[in-house]
């Protein structure tokens, strides 16, 4: 497995080139895609994945009926980060099978994509 820092080096590259961001929706529901933090006692991470691919693989058991959704890095600076920031929810970056992944704070998270949003 590769550390933390070149899982989230290699997630803010995709996303510069790319200006989006992958989550799991469920149409049904409306859901997106929530778990609990590896890292903070009774916090809530929303999981991204930087490519579409990453994140269908997550598309399995509990999340078969939620498909990846793109995000524009303007969409998340302009509607998510407020919402989410209402909720005190993290980010967690190109999450795996193995239930790990880093996990940023969404100021640091949101700062680091309004520095690679082009405009």
């Amino acid at each position: 497995m590769k550390n933390d820092s070149t899982t989230i080096n290699e997630f803010f590259e995709e996303v510069k080139a790319t200006q989006m961001i992958w989550a799991l929706h469920d149409k049904d529901s409306e859901g997106w895609v929530i778990v609990d933090s590896i890292q903070f006692e009774d916090t809530d991470v929303i999981l991204l994945w930087s490519r579409e691919s990453i994140a269908q693989k997550s598309c399995t058991e509990e999340w078969a009926s939620y498909t990846p959704t793109q995000i524009s890095v303007a969409e998340w600076l302009e509607f998510w980060v407020e919402d989410l920031s209402q909720d005190n929810i993290i980010v967690g970056l190109d999450w795996q099978d193995d239930g790990e992944c880093p996990e940023l704070e969404l100021g640091e998270f949101s700062q680091r994509i309004a520095d690679l949003e082009k405009l």
